[in-house]
């Protein structure tokens, strides 16, 4: 992840230093070489996914493009903060390193399961779920788009839930993760993040930013860090973030970081009657063809 960027930007090479020294770790050796078992390990995960993400962006912004609407899903929701300048990169590293170290530590002490669910819509989900919560944790960790949901919490209610969705049509898919995510099973951790996050100076969104709790626009630096707080065990609502944004009239959406799962999320949601230019800028070859179209 991210080798070409660092092979030909010297501003690269400064983010990926950056991150190995906030965590102590040579992340920028797991990013391009592995091993895969340990780069996806959620501490190491974290700041490297974050790594990539503000590699791509600081190559957009030395071409003088910025976001008029920062979005995140999850975890990307810390660099979409940084791209609207919310805060510094090096808080972005500090800050997903320690939610990478404490969603880790609470997963060890409290395992769960996540499942992907493709056929039903989120209402039907949340009375699924809250059957299935009758012999366990289980909650909505993602709503992705219209029919895929993913649901979140111990093994034994994230199955039954499965199976109620089964029996309704619906398809279940186990997520190859390490940990509940968003789901009341780390949630001991939330107030030792609160306490990283107000001691973490946090500014004005230059621009305008769309938030995975509320699935709409803050500009209150203080309203922030409650909303950042609450990300931590609340459903990302990606549908409706993505929604709240076509209707601010936005016709062309840029991926920034590894893979494509957003970009296939968006062609998903957004709706077929309007031209939308989606690109996708994970290397040069992205980030060339992105600039080319928008520049």
């Amino acid at each position: 992840m991210g080798l070409d960027l660092y092979q030909e930007f010297d501003f690269v090479r400064e983010i990926f230093d950056m991150v190995d020294e906030v965590c102590k770790t040579s992340i920028s050796r797991l990013c391009f070489k592995g091993p895969l078992e340990d780069l996806t390990m959620t501490v190491n995960l974290q700041p490297a996914v974050t790594a990539v993400n503000l590699a791509c962006l600081k190559a957009i912004e030395k071409e003088g493009v910025f976001p008029y609407i920062s979005a995140g899903h999850s975890l990307g929701e810390y660099s979409a903060l940084c791209a609207a300048k919310v805060v510094t990169e090096v808080d972005t590293c500090r800050l997903v390193l320690k939610r990478g170290s404490i969603m880790h530590r609470e997963s060890v002490e409290n395992p769960g399961v996540m499942h992907a669910i493709v056929g039903l819509e989120i209402d039907a989900v949340k009375k699924i779920v809250d059957q299935a919560r009758e012999i366990g944790t289980v909650a909505v960790a993602n709503h992705n788009t219209a029919e895929q949901i993913v649901i979140t919490g111990d093994q034994e209610a994230v199955e039954e839930a499965s199976r109620l969705a089964a029996a309704q049509g619906a398809k279940s898919i186990p997520l190859k993760v390490s940990g509940a995510w968003h789901s009341d099973l780390i949630s001991r951790g939330v107030d030792e993040f609160k306490e990283i996050l107000t001691s973490t100076p946090f500014k004005t969104p230059q621009g305008k930013i769309v938030f995975n709790v509320t699935a709409d626009f803050e500009s209150d630096p203080d309203r922030i860090k409650e909303i950042m707080a609450k990300q931590f065990c609340s459903p990302v609502r990606w549908y409706d973030s993505i929604n709240r944004i076509e209707r601010e009239g936005i016709d062309a959406f840029v991926e920034v970081g590894p893979r494509k799962v957003l970009t296939g999320l968006l062609r998903k949601i957004l709706p077929k009657k309007h031209p939308y230019q989606i690109y996708n800028v994970d290397g040069l070859k992205g980030l060339d063809k992105f600039l080319k179209g928008v520049t």
